[in-house]
């Protein structure tokens, strides 16, 4: 059995991934009118009132739960599962609002020896499999560049707590930088700079920095929340350059040449649920770590996103 937390937009792509691989799981969520919502769009009924009150009813621990709520909610419910004995959780990025309740969990997951990975569904997306498995074969990563560049004008008028905006590269943004320290290495050194500020990020809105991974590969990044861009990815090895422009599509330039070709990919899940989370959640209920990230992983890989966006590791 497994619990899916959460009955917003998210959890619709989680219910309908698990039914099709034919997994038992309910549905946990707060209030009624968000479920009556949800049930009209899954056609699957939801257990109201919060993780709070259906754990006092002492249910029996699942097999695993996915945790699906807002933001600022990822680590009051992960830390009920937790408390609860639930030992094997998948819960949404970034686990935590901030680097402290993110520390937080980690803490505790390791005291109760549980299985707590953060989910990062554009590790499983086919562009990223496939360029994954021309990387190795092509002897590895040289250098990689990434762009995380958000569009200003359209989240400064969502409905989102200050705490989440103010910490929105953690909360968003690391999407694409996850995905980039995935295929490309995780940091050793790394060098960053802000300017400029927004009424709602005061840490910075313009970003510069480069690196070295564990691994000896150069990378460097920028994003301009201020001014025009979009997430991008170029990762580069002895034969070319491999491009995620969008971060769904995979091309390639070959060393010596100017023309950029697209690599075909089998997309046909892509079409079928949102892009990365069939397979996503297949690794998790299996077991199978290697793409998965672990909280304990994550939390280190926060360092670098509080380093890159200024914000404090306390």
């Amino acid at each position: 059995m497994i619990w899916l937390v959460g009955a917003g937009p998210m959890s619709v792509d989680y219910v309908k991934v698990l039914e099709a691989q034919e997994q038992d799981f309910i549905v946990l969520g707060r209030s009624e009118s968000s479920a009556k919502l949800f049930e009209e769009k899954t056609g699957h009924e939801v257990v109201t009132g919060g993780i709070e009150q259906f754990l006092a009813t002492k249910p029996e621990a699942p097999n695993a739960a996915i945790v699906s709520v807002g933001v600022e909610q990822l680590y009051f419910t992960t830390l009920s599962l937790l408390k609860f004995g639930v030992k094997s959780i998948l819960v949404e990025k970034p686990g935590g609002v901030d680097a402290e309740q993110i520390n937080a969990l980690t803490e505790l997951a390791t005291s109760k020896k549980a299985n707590v990975c953060i989910a990062y569904n554009r590790r499983f997306l086919a562009s990223v499999s496939k360029a994954k498995e021309l990387i190795e074969a092509d002897g590895g990563v040289l250098s990689f560049n990434f762009e995380f560049t958000e569009w200003s004008h359209v989240i400064e008028k969502l409905d989102k707590d200050k705490l989440v905006l103010q910490n929105w590269l953690l909360g968003n943004s690391t999407h694409v930088i996850d995905m980039a320290f995935y295929l490309g290495g995780k940091p050793k050194e790394l060098s960053s700079y802000r300017t400029n500020s927004l009424s709602w990020h005061e840490s910075g809105a313009v970003f510069s920095g480069a690196g070295v991974t564990t691994e000896g590969a150069l990378f460097n990044y920028n994003a301009n929340w201020i001014s025009a861009g979009r997430w991008s990815l170029e990762v580069l090895t002895k034969s070319g350059k491999y491009i995620f422009c969008p971060l769904e599509t995979l091309s390639f330039q070959k060393r010596g040449e100017i023309a950029v070709s697209n690599i075909t990919l089998d997309t046909e899940l892509e079409k079928r649920f949102k892009p990365g989370l069939y397979n996503q959640v297949h690794a998790f209920i299996n077991d199978d770590f290697d793409s998965l990230i672990a909280i304990k992983e994550h939390a280190e890989n926060v360092k670098f996103y509080c380093d890159i966006a200024g914000y404090s590791l306390k």
